[in-house]
Order: C-alpha cells, then sequence, then structure tokens
C-alpha cells in the first residue's frame, strides 16, 4: 500500500504502533495516517469477512477508525494496539450486522452441538482451476460461504496469520473456541483449497491504491465534522 503524503515516511515506517500513536497523543495528529495506512489491508479482510459488503465494510472502517481515535487515550497496552484496533473494528461489523437483522439471534450458542447452516461445498475441480487468478476467487468464494463465527477466524488466522492468543483477544472468546472454530472452517473449505493457494491467500480480499486512500481521507474529514482535534485530552 503506498502512501505519498507523510513527511518522513521511512523513518515513520520503522516506528512500533505504540511509538505512533505516543506521538499522536502528543499533538502529531497527521501522524494518524500512519496508523490507518499500515492496517487498513487488516480491517477490510476482517470487516469485509463479517460484512460481505463492499460499501459496508469501508463505513465499518471508517467508524472504527474514528472510534478507536476518540478513545486512542485509553489504550492501555495490555493486547497489542494492532489487537485492540481489531477488536474495534469487529465490534462495529457485528454492531452493523444486528442492525441489519434486528430480529435475528446472532450470539453463537456454546458448541455443544453443530449450529444449522446452508454451507456450500465450494472446493474446486483441479482440471478447470488453473489460473492464480481463479483460485483466489475460489479462496474468497469459500472463506465467504463459511458461517460468521468460522469466517471471522480462519481469516484472522490463515489469511491475517494472527496466533491463537491474538485472534482469542481480538474476538474476545477463549482460545479454545478459537481453535475449534478453526478446525471446523477449515474441514469446511477443504484443506487443499488452501495448500493450493498458497502465499497468493494473502492478496484475496486486497484493499490497495484508491480504496485506501479513500478510506484515510473519509476518516480524516470525519474527524474533522464532529470537532476531534486531541485525542489526549477525550
Amino acid at each position: 500500500m503506498e502512501s505519498t503524503r507523510i513527511p518522513g515516511e521511512a523513518k515513520t515506517e520503522a516506528w512500533t504502533d505504540e511509538q505512533v500513536v505516543e506521538r499522536v497523543l502528543a499533538g502529531e495528529t497527521a501522524l494518524y495516517e500512519v496508523i490507518m495506512r499500515r492496517y487498513n489491508q487488516r480491517l477490510y479482510r476482517v470487516v469485509r469477512a463479517i460484512l460481505r459488503d463492499d460499501g459496508e465494510t469501508e463505513d465499518v472502517m471508517q467508524d472504527a477508525y474514528v472510534r478507536a481515535y476518540q478513545h486512542l487515550n485509553q489504550f492501555a497496552g495490555r493486547a497489542s494496539f494492532s489487537t485492540w484496533l481489531t477488536r474495534i473494528a469487529v465490534h462495529e461489523a457485528l454492531a452493523r450486522v444486528r442492525r441489519r437483522n434486528r430480529n435475528q439471534q446472532l450470539d453463537e450458542p456454546d458448541f455443544d452441538g453443530e449450529p444449522a447452516m446452508n454451507h456450500i461445498d465450494t472446493s474446486p475441480d483441479p482440471e478447470q482451476t488453473t489460473s492464480e487468478a481463479e483460485l483466489r476467487q475460489l479462496l474468497e468464494e469459500a472463506v465467504l460461504a463459511l458461517p460468521e463465527q468460522y469466517r471471522v477466524v480462519v481469516m484472522l488466522r490463515d489469511v491475517e496469520e494472527l496466533s491463537t492468543s491474538e485472534t482469542a483477544a481480538a474476538l474476545e472468546i477463549t482460545e479454545e473456541n478459537v481453535k475449534v472454530r478453526l478446525h471446523r472452517g477449515r474441514a469446511m473449505m477443504r484443506r487443499d483449497l488452501f495448500a493450493r493457494v498458497g502465499e497468493t491467500a494473502k492478496e484475496t480480499f486486497s484493499f490497495m491504491g484508491a480504496r485506501c486512500d479513500r478510506v484515510v481521507r473519509r476518516v480524516f474529514q470525519r474527524l474533522a465534522e464532529i470537532g476531534v482535534k486531541d485525542p489526549s485530552i477525550m
């Protein structure tokens, strides 16, 4: 993801998230762009895995960044900043789902039994899928076909490569639950699908160029509209 507007970009790229946050809290608010560009890809993939809608995904990303900025001084460092930010994005996405489906019970029951679901087998026919583009499309379709509780865990663990503990912290579930959901999600997708796609998995759900710029621009516009300037005094 390219960024040409941040002064001293080479230096800022070497800063940790915590160093960037410290400077934003100290008044260098423009540096919040570093955070957005650093995590636009992750938030896009995770939020889209929940919503399965590009337009809503961008809206929720903006909401998540604004909310994170407003509460930046509350980041306590108990988890990594990336986990804290991902958790905010997940909460915003799930809130959007609840508003979209007011009358549907979304809380997942304990895994005493298998939840009811309609799952379409999207595993590929080896003779019909030979190009990387086709494989990436198959991977995206396979992930999006999963029920929500599995879909998000597969995205965080297998695409974003978060650890089990990081995924559990982001979703506020137990590590054992992460393992169960990941195992079942992978089984639904057919393990060989991920093996065939390999490293191209990260290219799926891409969020490059104009989309990235648009989210950064709109977040700063939103912050200006609501009169938020310094998160250190909120």
